[in-house]
């Protein structure tokens, strides 16, 4: 019998954010991705997107598992993002500062996301900082205090694993702490 207590948690933003590459960074286990080929406007970003789900799994400490599910980013598969999102423990949600309007994006998975968030904990990575610094951490904390909501931001590479992981430290903290 075993005493592990096993979480889900979801990673979503926009396409090319970095979500494949964070749950490669720290899964445990081989990912299982639903990659097809691009084919429309993503083709001119990326080779491949996320169609369906990413999934990895990776123990955060004796008897804790987090099962990791990767949304596709493109608004066409919404329908995913609802599917995934059920029984969530949290979310984190990666944004691609290099992006033309990041905040903007971001609005869209709190928005999407807003009853499962306010019934978990949501922690956002900003990406890609190294191509674009602006918006700075203050813009993203001043743009969640006009939402009047309070998540960790915070800059991330996801190919690290330490920062990946960083995320998911601050997300279970998070939960601690409501």
């Amino acid at each position: 019998m075993s005493n592990m207590t096993e979480v889900k948690i979801i990673f979503t933003g926009t396409m090319g954010a970095g979500k494949t590459t964070a749950i490669n960074a720290i899964s445990e286990i081989k990912t299982i991705s639903t990659e097809a080929v691009a084919t429309d406007e993503t083709a001119q970003r990326k080779e491949t997107t996320t169609v369906g789900m990413d999934y990895g799994e990776v123990t955060v400490d004796e008897g804790l598992v987090l099962r990791l599910y990767g949304t596709p980013g493109q608004r066409r598969f919404r329908h995913m993002w609802e599917i995934l999102a059920k029984g969530a423990l949290g979310f984190v949600i990666l944004v691609d500062n290099a992006r033309p309007a990041p905040l903007e994006d971001l609005s869209i998975y709190l928005d999407n996301f807003k009853n499962h968030i306010a019934a978990s904990a949501a922690v956002i990575g900003v990406t890609r900082t190294d191509v674009s610094a602006q918006p700075d951490i203050d813009a993203y904390y001043q743009y969640l205090a006009e939402r009047e909501e309070m998540h960790p931001v915070m800059t991330v590479d996801v190919r690290r694993r330490e920062d990946v992981l960083m995320l998911l430290d601050s997300l279970l903290l998070s939960r601690e702490f409501e």
